[in-house]
């Protein structure tokens, strides 16, 4: 079973470009494994009933369960979100968009709002403003601005998004390496609606 989110379905918005939210999805998930965090499932781009879109894996889970719920419990696990994140620059971190499998694993979904290159971060998680990155994931991050350096990766999403938002890409990671500490936000700007 999968969710298939076609280009043509996607509702237009005024401050991204019109059709790339699919591809946005796609680019998340590939930026996930060269990172190896946070658990985006499988996706990929296919042709579908409505045409070009992203199909992703579905997680079963109970969907009542939510950021709100696991915050509590798994603030380390869920840290990871928070700092992929500010990487991708997603304009759009819901509550409901952190799901948990009947495993206990954490999982990151809806990723289409991403990397603007201008600075667009939303989220419902605020508890993480002005938090140190751990040694850990700044190790993963330094892996991944060397991948970024080889082009490996920059080829892989130079189909996906803009070379604009390629850079800004590169410039967030370089800033995040070397203040690593995650922004304190707005919370009247930078929540998105609705929380869940």
């Amino acid at each position: 079973r999968a969710i298939y989110k076609p280009k043509e379905g996607e509702k237009p918005l005024h401050d991204f470009p019109r059709g790339t939210l699919y591809r946005r999805e796609y680019a998340a998930y590939i930026l996930s494994l060269e990172l190896g965090w946070p658990n985006v499932p499988v996706t990929v781009i296919r042709e579908g009933p409505y045409g070009i879109g992203t199909m992703q894996l579905y997680i079963d889970c109970d969907p009542r369960i939510t950021y709100f719920d696991m915050r509590e419990n798994l603030k380390d696990k869920l840290f990871k979100l928070a700092v992929f994140d500010l990487l991708t620059n997603n304009a759009d971190r819901k509550a409901s968009h952190c799901i948990l499998d009947d495993r206990g694993t954490i999982w990151s979904i809806d990723h289409g709002l991403t990397f603007h290159s201008e600075f667009k971060l939303r989220t419902v998680m605020l508890e993480y403003c002005n938090t140190v990155i751990d040694h850990k994931l700044l190790q993963d991050l330094k892996r991944l601005r060397h991948k970024l350096d080889s082009k490996r990766v920059n080829d892989l999403l130079s189909p996906l998004i803009s070379e604009k938002e390629i850079s800004s890409l590169s410039s967030r990671l370089n800033q995040m390496i070397n203040h690593p500490k995650l922004p304190i936000l707005d919370p009247y700007q930078n929540v998105p609606w609705p929380l869940a």
